[in-house]
């Protein structure tokens, strides 16, 4: 390992990559980003993971830490970071955990959307990309063979989160929606909380800076209709700090009962399109471990444990039913929220209860599994039942 340096290994297409790079750039840690496709990774890394998956950490000590959210605990746990992803006010805590899994998960549509269906402007920039970054021989026909595969797995995926020839039109309009909306917060602050980064922006980093303001077609888009956007892309992403055009007015988190309008409008418009479709996914998984009864704590009652997905549930969607693939990740990842919100005092909680209420996201602290999930080995695995 270089220089003794963390690796991490990625590739700069990965959303989930981009997180986790966005937060160690952000943080000054020092790492060497190296490709999957090398022979390390593919028989050292991925039999450890018991999957192929990234983006992964490994540490000098050989440790890995697979998934941006744990890689950022990895390091937030010394606390000696030098922003800390996570706020110290309590109901910004939550907020800053709701955002991550909005940014990380809501926005998969429009990010998957606009990177495979618009082969003439990106076909050649993503088949020259995917191939290097797959660790592909120097052959045209090998460099073709690997993104053919890569590419149609991704295209597959895309269909399990909802784009589909009937659903173009609407992925355009909401992600349109919420680039307007996003527009408008960054006039009044560099960030989604305030002055600094936190987990927020870093799971928006994941869609925003690896999809959509990297690929050629959708990068264009943001350009033209939201240059703050962009400029985000770029802020977020870079080691510096600071934040030109914004002359250090904006305080450094906002305060907990002053929270923006335009924060508001973005809370409001997640409620709208991604609370259907978590508490579809919820009720499927409920149905699905009452099936299991039986299913033994510490495992995923998969064929494959290494397998993401459930199965597939449908919701309502503007104006159209969907169906979608169930991750026990998202449910992870809502833990977390609810968690935050259930460490708050009463002062703290009627101030988050109300601006959920404002905004549409009250059930979202009581959509539940009836069984935790928990992350164990690099897997989401399933915890005991729940105390009734």
């Amino acid at each position: 390992m270089s220089g003794g340096q963390p690796i991490l290994w990625g590739t700069p297409a990965s959303l989930y990559t981009a997180k986790a790079r966005s937060y160690l750039r952000k943080q000054r840690i020092g790492f060497e980003e190296r490709a999957p496709g090398e022979a390390h990774f593919q028989d050292a890394v991925v039999p450890a993971l018991k999957r192929w998956i990234i983006p992964v950490l490994e540490l000098p000590d050989g440790t890995l830490v697979q998934d941006g959210a744990d890689i950022i605990d990895h390091f937030e746990a010394g606390r000696d970071t030098r922003l800390p992803a996570v706020p110290d006010q309590s109901v910004l805590t939550v907020l800053a955990h709701l955002l991550a899994l909005f940014g990380g998960e809501a926005l998969l549509r429009p990010a998957m959307h606009y990177r495979w269906n618009f082969d003439d402007e990106n076909l050649s920039f993503l088949a020259d990309d995917f191939s290097i970054a797959l660790g592909a021989s120097g052959s045209p026909e090998d460099r073709r063979e690997a993104f053919s595969r890569s590419s149609s797995r991704m295209r597959k995926a895309a269909a399990s989160f909802g784009v589909g020839p009937d659903t173009y039109a609407l992925v355009e309009a909401a992600y349109l929606d919420f680039l307007a909306r996003f527009e408008r917060h960054l006039a009044e602050a560099p960030y989604l909380l305030g002055g600094r980064p936190t987990l927020a922006d870093y799971a928006f980093a994941g869609p925003l800076c690896a999809h959509l303001g990297r690929d050629p077609y959708p990068a264009r888009l943001m350009q033209r209709q939201a240059p703050g956007v962009w400029r985000w892309t770029e802020r977020v992403a870079a080691p510096e700090d600071g934040a030109p055009g914004y002359a250090g007015s904006t305080p450094d988190l906002f305060q907990p009962g002053q929270i923006p309008d335009t924060l508001v409008s973005l809370l409001a418009f997640f409620a709208d399109e991604f609370l259907p479709e978590l508490a579809a996914h919820i009720d499927f998984a409920n149905g699905w471990l009452a099936e299991r009864p039986d299913l033994e704590a510490g495992t995923n009652g998969l064929d494959r444990p290494g397998e993401r997905r459930l199965g597939k549930a449908s919701f309502a969607w503007r104006g159209t039913e969907l169906t979608t693939a169930v991750l026990p990740y998202r449910f992870w990842l809502l833990q977390r929220v609810q968690d935050a919100a259930a460490a708050l005092g009463p002062a703290q909680r009627a101030q988050l209860d109300d601006l959920l209420g404002r905004v549409g996201l009250t059930d979202i602290l009581a959509l539940r599994t009836d069984r935790r999930v928990e992350r164990r080995g690099n897997l989401e695995i399933w915890g005991p039942r729940r105390a009734s």
